[in-house]
């Protein structure tokens, strides 16, 4: 059976293995990012390289750290790092005035997937620290809600927004006409987007359960 297989798998090297489906795989560590090491060269392609869209982070980057016998070498370590919460490492780094956390479903909702669903048009960092938002779905919309927090919330610069939404309505999302804008000047911490749609009872579910409650 492949649940003994992965468990004797596990115990011989260690390893913690979880089912996923009708397999089990390894799983590892997800700690915040504390730096990113090629973040002179992203730098330097932004201020001096106008025509070149550099593409970093992908997939979180490989986690590595730095002896501490010796800062200047580093080593492997066996972990995954969250791509959403190292893209808001990245733009805090480089003083970015915006961070776009891009979905399959849209920006966050309440009582999603239920007749009363609605979703979030802006929020502020505490308002979604103080509910909870995203921590039912762990695993996709929490740590996405938990960058854009981090992004707004280390970010030096003034009115700094991070947003969370579709990719279809990224043109959109810019004057939060969809998607969901975490900032810290939000009236009485959120704000409410107007249905446009009655939602069914049972509605087409995203391939991302990544929603809020």
């Amino acid at each position: 059976p492949v649940s003994r297989s992965a468990m004797a798998l596990g115990q011989s090297l260690g390893w913690i293995m979880k089912p996923d489906g009708e397999y089990f795989r390894r799983v590892v560590p997800s700690p915040p990012p504390l730096e990113i090491i090629q973040i002179e060269a992203i730098k330097s392609l932004l201020e001096n390289c106008p025509d070149i869209l550099p593409i970093a982070c992908g997939g979180g980057g490989i986690p590595v750290s730095r002896i501490p016998s010796n800062p200047k070498t580093l080593a492997g370590v066996e972990a995954v790092i969250d791509k959403d919460r190292c893209g808001a490492k990245l733009a805090n780094e480089i003083d970015a005035d915006g961070y776009i956390i891009l979905t399959d479903g849209g920006g966050i909702w309440q009582n999603f997937g239920k007749p009363n669903a609605r979703e979030m048009k802006a929020a502020s960092p505490e308002y979604l620290l103080g509910t909870k938002a995203g921590k039912q779905f762990p695993g996709s919309m929490g740590p996405k809600i938990q960058a854009a927090i981090d992004f707004v919330q280390n970010s030096k610069k003034e009115g700094a927004w991070a947003a969370i939404g579709d990719l279809k309505d990224v043109s959109k999302i810019f004057g939060n006409e969809e998607g969901t804008v975490v900032r810290e000047d939000v009236a009485e911490g959120v704000v409410w987007r107007e249905s446009k749609n009655v939602v069914s009872s049972k509605p087409k579910q995203s391939k991302e359960q990544h929603k809020s409650g």
